[in-house]
This record gives C-alpha cells, structure tokens and sequence, in this order.
C-alpha cells in the first residue's frame, strides 16, 4: 500500500483552476464517503481552503489516475484543464508535505496559524465520514503533534507578518488591556476589514468605522459588532478613540494636526495611538508634534514586518529540521505495523498452548492429584511446548547453514 498527497495550490494553479477544485464544507462528508468507493483507495481525507485543495490517500500504488478521473467526474471537468497543475507525493515525501502543511511552511504567508486549524477540520471530516483507517489516521495525529512541537521550539509563527496584525500587536503593546479601549477605523477596504478582525479576536472593547459610504461601514461594522459613521462625523467621535487606524484612498489628508489636537484636548490628554497605512497619508505628518500621539506610518510598520519575515525564515530552517525527526519518527512507526500481525499470531498461539496446559492442570487438581506435582508438570509441559518449534526450527537452520536465522534469534530472545 502506498499513501499519496495530491493537490493544487497557490504556487502551482491559479484562482480560476483552485475555486473549480474546492469542496465547501457542507458537502465535505458525502465527498469522502464517493472518494473511498474508488476501489483503489483503501484511506483518504480532504484539506481544501481558499490556497490548496489536497488529497491525502492510501491506495493500491502510485497510481494517481483513478483519483484525477474522479474529480473530473465529480467537478464535471476536462481532466485537460486542471491535472497540469496537480503535483503529487508518495510516502516518505507524502508524510514531509502533511507536516510542512500543517507548520505553514508551505502556506502564502510564512508560519500563518490558520492552515493548522484547516487541517484538523479536514481530519473531523474524513473521520464522520469514516474514511479514515489505521495508517492515515495516526498520520493525521503525528502531523498535529509535529506542528505543536513546531509553534513551541521555534519562533515560526510569533512574530507579525502583516501591516493589520503589525498594527494590533503594536497598540497591545501600547495599552495593557485592549479590552477598555476604543479603536476608530478610518476606511472600510481589505486593510481595514484584517485590523477590525484582528482587534476583535484580540478582545477590543469598542469597535467605530468611519467611511465616505456609510451602507460599507455599516456592514463592516456589523461583522465585529462594531458601529459606523459617516465620514462627516469623524470630529465627533475621534475623542472617543484610543486607537486610530487609518487606510482610505484619498489624495488629501483626513485628519490634520489642528483636529487631532481639538480631540486630545477633550481627552484631557489621555495618550491616543494612531497608524496611517495609507498612501498618500490620511494623517498629517505634523500630527507626530503632539504629545500624548503616538503616531505611526506604514514604513514604520513595513520594517518590523521584514524584520518579522526574516525571523520567520531562520525559525523555519530549525522547523525543518524537527519535521526530519518527526517524519523518521512515524515511519518507525509504520515499519513496526510490519510485524504487528506476526506479534499477534504469535501471542494468539502462545495463549492457546497455555489454556490447553492449564485445562489439564486444573482436571489433575480436581482428581486430587498434589498441588505441588502439578504445577510442576504444567511448568515442563508449557516450558517444553513454547520451545519445541523454535528448537526446531533452529536445528534446521544449523543444518542448512542458515546463519542468518540462527542470529536473528539470539537477538530477538536476547541471548548472549
């Protein structure tokens, strides 16, 4: 049996081929149960976001052929139109791919924790669905094991590879609970809807978005339990705010000094945090004079980005080298199942030698013959009996010089 990783990505397809390969989560489960009726696939799972849609499989061979015609039959395509872009792993390199996956080794962004999340979503999946086995399912565990060990021996994920994340980690260091303050959000475009996301998640007390068109900010704001504004309100409502991030695209500037300095003055100076990530600034650069402002632009936060991406990629190159032991580790593993039924078989076979020796035992005993004589029969004949055919077979490999064997046994009953 061999276990396969097929898939398509970012690298490897564009959206228009990726958005044809994804499986919504709604339909996820009868997907796999349609997957394992291939009479190939014994195992098999289903990773599929936005990035990658990816098979994980056990099948008969390296044959990915029956699984490419069944996502022509199943996504109604031309086999022509997406196989191009499949690439494919087997075994050892399939187990590496799982676990480099599951660290974002392999993701657009560097170390980005979502992909882990993902991946177990994939795993519950395959699991309802049943179409998980002995092999992939331990692999499956090894992979979220690998990635733990990841997140806690290296730096991979912890520091902030994105301007929004950038901003929201700078103002928690700024103020101690994030919890009691308020962040007013200039915009409601890409940049912006990331930062509101980020200071909900991270608990942020207040949530105001102001843009020129009140209907965008009002459904951005409704995600995050938030409250919009129209633009013209802005002077209303900046001394409201604790934390002001600011990404719009106009060609003039929102916020003067003259009207941030009104805002701190109702604020009785209490100190406001502001970021300007847009191009041309919406935030004079005068606004940095004042004290109780703790102003940052987009540059300033693009170096501690590229700081970040550089630490990312040397905490990379020592996770990479725990995903070496890890996969050694699960293909100790899968080599020990080798001998698993042979280790069953045999302790079946000891077992059964051992209830028949007893068997007589016990009916000695209830003849009345002694105790101590039984026993010490049953000891002989069991002694005799677990040794009988490894004697022999022994005897025969001494005969056929068969030195081989004859070492191999005083390994495996550790004899000197």
């Amino acid at each position: 049996m061999t276990l396969l990783a097929v898939g398509i990505n970012y690298n490897t397809a564009p959206v228009a081929v990726r958005e044809r390969l994804a499986f919504p989560a709604e339909i996820l489960e009868n997907t796999l149960k349609n997957l394992w009726n291939i009479q190939e696939i014994s195992e098999a799972a289903i990773l599929s976001t936005c990035n990658r849609t990816e098979f994980y499989y056990q099948a008969e061979n390296d044959d990915k052929t029956p699984l490419v015609n069944w996502i022509a039959d199943t996504k109604h395509i031309n086999p022509g139109e997406f196989a191009p872009y499949l690439y494919s792993y087997t075994d050892n390199q399939s187990i590496r791919h799982m676990f480099r996956v599951a660290c974002g080794l392999d993701s657009m962004i560097l170390g980005e924790p979502q992909i882990l999340g993902q991946m177990k979503t994939a795993y519950h999946a395959a699991y309802q669905a049943g179409t998980l086995g002995r092999n992939l399912s331990k692999l499956f565990q090894h992979t979220f094991s690998a990635a733990k060990k990841v997140r806690t021996d290296t730096a991979i994920g912890s520091s902030p590879v994105s301007i929004a994340f950038a901003a929201v980690q700078l103002a928690q260091q700024i103020f101690e609970k994030l919890s009691e303050q308020t962040a007013l959000l200039i915009g409601a475009g890409e940049t912006i809807e990331l930062t509101a996301r980020h200071l909900h998640q991270q608990g942020i007390g207040r949530i105001i978005i102001a843009n020129r068109t009140y209907d965008k900010a009002h459904s951005l704001a409704m995600q995050f339990n938030g409250y919009a504004i129209a633009l013209s309100e802005l002077p209303n409502h900046l001394p409201e705010a604790d934390i002001v991030v600011s990404s719009t695209a106009s060609q003039l500037p929102i916020l003067g000094k003259g009207r941030v300095e009104s805002a701190i003055k109702k604020r009785k100076h209490k100190p406001m945090f502001m970021v300007d990530l847009a191009v041309p600034r919406d935030i004079e650069a005068e606004v940095e004079q004042l004290r109780d402002v703790y102003l940052y632009t987009i540059d300033d936060l693009q170096n501690t980005v590229n700081q970040n991406m550089d630490s990312r990629r040397r905490a990379a190159e020592q996770a990479e080298e725990i995903i070496d032991a890890q996969v050694e580790h699960f293909l100790f593993w899968l080599r020990s199942q080798g001998a698993q039924e042979t280790i069953r078989d045999y302790r079946t076979q000891a077992l059964l030698t051992r209830d028949e020796a007893l068997e007589k035992a016990l009916a000695q005993l209830n003849n009345g013959a002694p105790a101590e004589e039984v026993l010490q029969r049953l000891a002989h004949t069991l002694t005799n009996k677990l040794i009988h055919t490894p004697c022999a077979q022994l005897r025969d490999a001494g005969a056929n010089e068969r030195h081989d064997l004859i070492a191999a046994s005083r390994e495996i009953f550790k004899l000197r």
